[in-house]
């Protein structure tokens, strides 16, 4: 079916085009075009006053909608997912947290089967641990924890391509082996949970690991130990040119000074906003809460209030809260959110901007940067479909 957006601004990796036009068919995006003139044929739909963006991608979400991803079940990925893709993800990197590599097994069987759907909005797996320093790690994760056995990560990783990122502390022993093991396979690798100084950082970077998740939390900023000062892991990945990083901006887990901070000394072009997001994000109705954690103040803490949990976000509050609070250009906010991940995880080639020739994934927001209608492969997804009704 051939569909023609009209009226709207939009935002092309050339900048801004007002009123513009995006025609797609068969899920493809086929012309991005300043010409406001219906197409004979098309399925019309007028975008007056709203603004067309690409859709987001996703790279680190453990879950939503009342499903976690270590359910390692159908059922948890496509509830988790449409969750997260009614709210403008249109390209999902499940996050596995710290488990067994039984489970990592079978979640990688889940991901392959629903990777090979036609259309599937799931791009790969993204895994977090099990390899953490257990003073950075929180109590989540108890039992699981472990350092790097080669044992276990190669056989997983020679079983599977659908592995696209995987998180852990670059200080533990072994971790530089695992680095530049996943590197040769073309696996992100990001420090996390994580103790590292300058020297270490260095060190990770130079053998792999070329990106911070959740940049901030779970690791050390500028410190004492006794009368002398120290770089924490934040200043030293700012200071390590080339590392990319990630922020949870939710505008809980990171005030908008520091999300400003980060969009000025890293840029565009090497900061990602990532959800983290738990089961209980994007939710309708009551979700069983863990007892390991409470939900207070929009965000998931730990029970003890020892640490934040993870968040309740999705993409779209990344986006306004960016904008909203940390005063960012909104077409900087949205490429954090789409473009940028899209490339450092390696699907730039059909994600990330409307441009002729990718994958129709389409999101509009109206003024107040809520989500309208989103479009995955030129297809509405059900239950955005408030445009249409207006």
């Amino acid at each position: 079916m051939l569909t023609q957006i009209i009226n709207g601004r939009i935002l092309t990796p050339q900048g801004w085009l007002k009123d513009g036009s995006v025609l797609i068919c068969d899920g493809k995006i086929l012309e991005v075009t300043n010409s406001d003139l219906a197409v004979i044929g098309a399925t019309v739909i007028d975008a007056r006053g709203m603004t067309i963006v690409p859709g987001f991608v996703s790279m680190h979400a453990h879950g939503g909608g009342g499903h976690d991803f270590t359910e390692t079940t159908e059922e948890a990925f496509r509830a988790a997912t449409m969750a997260h893709l009614k709210h403008g993800a249109t390209g999902m990197f499940p996050t596995l947290s710290s488990t067994s590599f039984e489970r990592l097994y079978q979640a990688v069987d889940v991901c392959e089967n629903l990777m090979k759907e036609k259309d599937s909005p799931i791009l790969g797996l993204h895994i977090e641990g099990p390899y953490l320093n257990p003073k950075m790690a929180g109590t989540q994760y108890d039992g699981f924890l472990k350092t790097p056995d080669e044992n276990e990560y190669i056989p997983l990783l020679e079983h599977t391509s659908c592995i696209r990122r995987w998180d852990i502390s670059p200080e533990l022993p072994g971790a530089h082996d695992f680095a530049r093991y996943t590197r040769s396979k073309g696996i992100m690798t990001a420090v996390t949970h994580t103790e590292a100084e300058y020297d270490e950082i260095k060190a990770a970077y130079a053998v792999g690991f070329s990106h911070a998740a959740h940049f901030y939390n779970a690791m050390p900023g500028f410190h004492k130990r006794r009368e002398y000062k120290y770089e924490g892991t934040v200043e030293s990945v700012y200071l390590t040119e080339g590392m990319t990083v990630e922020v949870i901006a939710d505008g809980i887990h990171l005030p908008a000074t520091i999300l400003k901070l980060v969009y000025k000394l890293k840029g565009v072009e090497n900061t990602c906003l990532v959800t983290d997001a738990l089961a209980y994000a994007a939710c309708d109705g009551t979700v069983p809460i863990d007892p390991r954690y409470i939900i207070e103040d929009g965000v998931c803490k730990m029970a003890d209030h020892s640490a934040l949990a993870g968040s309740l976000a999705t993409m779209d509050i990344l986006v306004r809260t960016m904008v909203k609070k940390a005063n960012i250009p909104l077409e900087d906010a949205v490429r954090m959110a789409s473009e940028t991940p899209a490339r450092l995880i390696g699907v730039d080639d059909r994600k990330g901007t409307l441009a002729k020739g990718k994958d129709a994934d389409i999101v509009i927001l109206d003024k107040e940067l809520n989500v309208r209608c989103v479009w995955s492969m030129g297809k509405i997804v059900p239950g955005t479909d408030i445009l249409l009704h207006k």
